[in-house]
């Protein structure tokens, strides 16, 4: 029997959004400009942005808290450079984790000249015993092991991630590391019912006092990220 466990659902369409000619960027957290009371960090998840960036421009990001930071491209191949002279190019299916002191600087860019790409931006604070390693680009393969959850190997002693990409009515359950640790679920395409609650398109699922989550996917070529993380500081 699944339990409803405490938790709260963050709406793509009550996302912040910001946008120019040539990006757009959606906001799962508070960021920049957009700022609710209701949309206050997730333990140490503080930033989940869902963003596109058009053919050829690149953005430019500051970190104002030491931070962990994981890229995860979801269409195409993203650029990465950073003030201490690391470069990177980091496909779908692949993952990029660095750590950053507050004050920080990085680039983004999209390295095709006429196509969109789409990745998402995921910031911890970070609790000050992660090493300062060079951001390396890891892989995970969802499209030879679908319906199931694949571990995405971010390399953090913290942070646990999986992916998985689920045909219709096909069901997982994840069972914790730590019964004190939260989970957050977001839905990267598709729709699915997680612990009885309906999640569609780019929809965030923060759990807590939930030792084990299950899901059902409720569309073909459903994908859903998820993430483990200590609560406790």
């Amino acid at each position: 029997m699944v339990q409803q466990n405490k938790g709260k659902i963050f709406l793509a369409e009550e996302r912040g959004h910001h946008e120019t000619d040539w990006f757009r960027s959606f906001n799962t957290f508070n960021f920049g400009k957009y700022q609710q009371e209701h949309k206050l960090p997730f333990g140490p998840l503080y930033v989940l942005n869902d963003d596109t960036l058009a053919g050829g421009k690149s953005i430019s990001m500051t970190v104002e808290a030491d931070s962990v930071i994981v890229l995860i491209p979801v269409v195409g191949t993203i650029t990465y450079t950073d003030n201490t002279g690391h470069a990177n190019y980091i496909s779908a299916g692949e993952c990029q984790l660095f750590t950053t002191p507050t004050g920080a600087t990085f680039q983004i860019g999209n390295p095709y000249p006429d196509e969109l790409v789409n990745f998402l931006q995921i910031w911890f604070y970070s609790s000050g015993s992660e090493r300062d390693n060079a951001p390396q680009v890891t892989l995970f393969d969802i499209v030879n092991n679908t319906n199931q959850l694949v571990p995405v190997p971010v390399n953090h002693p913290h942070y646990k991630f999986g992916i998985g990409k689920y045909n219709g009515r096909k069901e997982s359950v994840y069972k914790l590391s730590n019964p004190q640790n939260g989970l957050f679920v977001f839905v990267i395409q598709g729709a699915f019912e997680v612990q009885y609650r309906l999640l569609h398109p780019r929809d965030g699922l923060a759990l807590w006092e939930a030792p084990e989550v299950e899901w059902e996917a409720l569309s073909n070529e459903a994908i859903l990220l998820v993430m483990e993380i200590p609560l406790l500081k």
